[in-house]
């Protein structure tokens, strides 16, 4: 495979989508400076959004970072909840030390509940605030973590997730050292539970339902819960066998199970409960529930609506007896409304930002949505009848102060004929006579895509890497979601072939166009992206001056050992097993191809990753040490999983990522670079 990379990069036919400038406001500032590693650490988004049922006040979370560069302790984000009547009458809920989740309109219409664990609560309880605000009523203190909830209509009774109560205590025995652990075996299951409330209060009850249980519905008249089950608590099963099944309240009794055939997710009654929409693969090699299913709730039979849709569906709701969804498309997003038997009654496409929730009130009419820009992050938004959508919430107006680069879709023809897209960042103005250097930052999943939105985080440069000169290029190579199931079958026959050549096919067109300097190329990314990032390291060295691959599959064979997922990736990515082709797996490993590598490479893991395990990362830093011909350094983080959750550790990544690309793409290139970092220098800096 490694000739068909190093074969000459066909330019093709190609269209570029005008790009879209920083704000007037950014440019006018006399004191105007580039978005900084630093500032991340202030960047709010917000997450959740629910409308209230007469339209008049929106609730919504927010996640809030650990502000290390002010002392603030080491820790992941936090996430509070606001509420606002008006573009920019936000008022707080809950904040400061409390951290919220599970958030919900009660069904008065008039106030929101939540879990948190306050003070006197020895688990997270479930509590309720008014939108108007003022202090929290706590509802209920389970004896079990919940990990989902609902209430009844008349909020008389709750059903949640969780796991049973009454488990054997080990504590004192793991206090005398005894704490051998029985890997995926004895793995608690979640179950549905019952209970009253208020003056009904009750003991709650299990409900005898047969699986693992994560998510719950009930349909508007309470005769009916939709549970979606499991065989058992494994990452794999709560992946691909996971089915929505409808029981009886009355009874008890299973009335139906929608026997699909892969992935599933979100799903919805119908107002008169006859049938159920969720989110469904198309089939089992679908690589994500992104397509609407209409299930009738008595038989278990179902409908796929519009699965040939170049697009992926993000949520839903029903509205009017139709059903009213936010569908991603490409890179862009919109509003699309179906039959219960399919037929497509309205699309509405988005201009200037991305939407990624929505919430309906009671008239259908009035829509709360959270969306993205490139020139900002994630905000609450509010469309009338008759109105342009009106932005209810800017959670960060420091950016006006700030200087940001211009952000286009860009589209090229790769090698084969295949149009593939994606998202391009650069320095405001003209290109450099040479080009700009550039940063390839490739999404994982492949199941994801990068869409025409905010960009920038710890382990994505965005408008960091375009503040300090870089352009920075999001590509959205076949697999990815956005276009639609036959664009993510692409990938299917010979991953990771086609699916990466398409990114160097990218860099080349970006390279004819004038835009960026091909001999100055890096590449980055997690997960599959860290696994393009080391393809790139070694199968495609030439291509690229420096890589830095995260949390990567690096040696298939062993990844499908110890991963957590070996049914998900071989039923709808690599498609075979590695006793059925053991030449493939090795042939696809980036470490059979380290033998003179010329990238300097930068490998960064979590610790605790039980996704793809620390031992990926250790095995391509040793092939690359002992076969390659250029630097190599080894990072890991402790506690740290398959990303990074707390501040510290995303604060040193993101300026390792950076100092490593501006070492071999802007600086002298040669020796390593130090290892160290100056924390309080970098802490204080702008």
């Amino acid at each position: 495979m490694r000739h068909r990379l190093m074969a000459a990069v066909l330019a093709g036919a190609a269209m570029a989508v005008p790009a879209v400038s920083a704000p007037a406001l950014a440019q006018e500032q006399a004191e105007a400076r580039s978005v900084s590693i630093n500032d991340l650490f202030q960047l709010r988004q917000a997450g959740q959004v629910m409308i209230a049922p007469e339209g008049g006040t929106v609730a919504f979370t927010v996640s809030v970072p650990r502000d290390i560069r002010t002392g603030e302790s080491d820790g992941a984000p936090s996430l509070h909840l606001y509420a606002a009547d008006a573009p920019g009458a936000l008022r707080a809920l809950v904040a400061g030390e409390d951290t919220v989740s599970g958030v919900a309109l009660h069904p008065d219409g008039e106030s929101v509940t939540f879990l948190a664990r306050r003070e006197g609560d020895e688990r997270p309880a479930l509590y309720r605030v008014a939108l108007s605000g003022g202090e929290p009523e706590r509802l209920y203190h389970p004896d079990t973590g919940v990990q989902g909830y609902l209430l009844t209509a008349d909020a008389s009774s709750i059903y949640f997730i969780g796991r049973d109560p009454d488990q054997p205590d080990h504590s004192e025995l793991r206090e005398r050292g005894f704490r051998a652990n029985i890997y995926e075996e004895n793995q608690p299951f979640s179950h549905v539970w019952r209970a009253g409330l208020g003056d009904d209060e009750s003991a709650a009850e299990r409900l005898d339902l047969t699986g693992h249980a994560s998510a719950i519905q009930l349909s508007a008249d309470g005769s009916v819960l939709a549970v979606r089950l499991a065989p058992t608590p494994s990452v794999d099963d709560s992946m691909m066998e996971q089915r929505w099944s409808f029981a009886d309240i009355a009874t008890g009794e299973v009335i139906s199970t929608v026997e699909t055939p892969g992935k599933i997710d979100i799903g919805r009654f119908s107002p008169d409960g006859s049938q159920f929409a969720f989110l469904a693969a198309i089939n089992r090699s679908d690589a994500t529930a992104g397509t609407i299913h209409v299930a009738d709730v008595q038989t278990g039979e179902y409908i796929q609506i519009a699965p040939d849709a170049e697009q992926h569906i993000r949520t839903f709701e029903w509205r009017d007896g139709h059903i009213f969804a936010l569908a991603h498309v490409r890179q862009d997003s919109a509003w699309v409304s179906y039959t219960p038997e399919g037929e497509e009654v309205s699309r509405e496409a988005h201009g200037g930002y991305v939407a990624h929730s929505l919430s309906l009130d009671s008239s259908g009419e009035t829509i709360a949505f959270v969306a993205d820009s490139p020139a900002h992050p994630r905000d609450v938004y509010v469309a009338r009848p008759g109105e342009a959508p009106a932005r209810w919430a800017d959670l960060n107006p420091w950016l006006a102060e700030r200087t940001l680069g211009d952000q286009r879709v860009v589209r090229w023809t790769a090698r084969d004929g295949v149009e593939v897209e994606g998202v391009l960042i650069t320095p405001q103005g003209e290109a450099p006579e040479n080009g700009w250097p550039m940063i390839a930052v490739v999404h994982g999943g492949p199941e994801a895509h990068d869409h025409n939105g905010w960009l920038t985080g710890y382990s994505r440069p965005g408008q960091i890497g375009a503040g300090e000169g870089f352009a920075i290029f999001y590509p959205n190579y076949r697999g990815s979601t956005g276009r639609g199931f036959a664009f993510i079958e692409l990938d299917h026959l010979n991953p990771p072939g086609e699916e990466f050549e398409d990114i160097v096919d990218g860099v080349g067109y970006l390279a004819n166009q004038g835009l960026i300097d091909p001999a100055r190329v890096g590449i980055t990314g997690g997960s599959y992206g860290g696994f393009a990032s080391a393809w790139g390291a070694t199968v495609a060295s030439e291509h690229f001056a420096a890589s830095v691959p995260f949390v990567a599959l690096t040696d298939l064979v062993s990844f499908m050992g110890n991963t957590d997922i070996p049914v998900e990736m071989v039923d709808v990515h690599f498609i075979h097993y590695p006793w059925e082709n053991w030449e493939w797996y090795f042939r696809h490993s980036p470490i059979m191809h380290a033998h003179g590598s010329t990238t300097p490479t930068l490998v960064m893991h979590g610790e605790v990753d039980t996704r793809v395990a620390p031992s990926q990362g250790y095995i391509l830093y040793r092939y690359l040490k002992l076969a390659g011909e250029a630097p190599v350094r080894l990072v890991t983080y402790p506690g740290e999983g398959h990303g990074l959750r707390n501040a510290a550790a995303q604060f040193d990544y993101a300026h390792r990522l950076m100092g490593w690309m501006r070492h071999y793409l802007q600086g002298p290139g040669g020796e390593i670079p130090s290892s160290e970092l100056d924390y309080d220098a970098l802490l204080a800096a702008d």
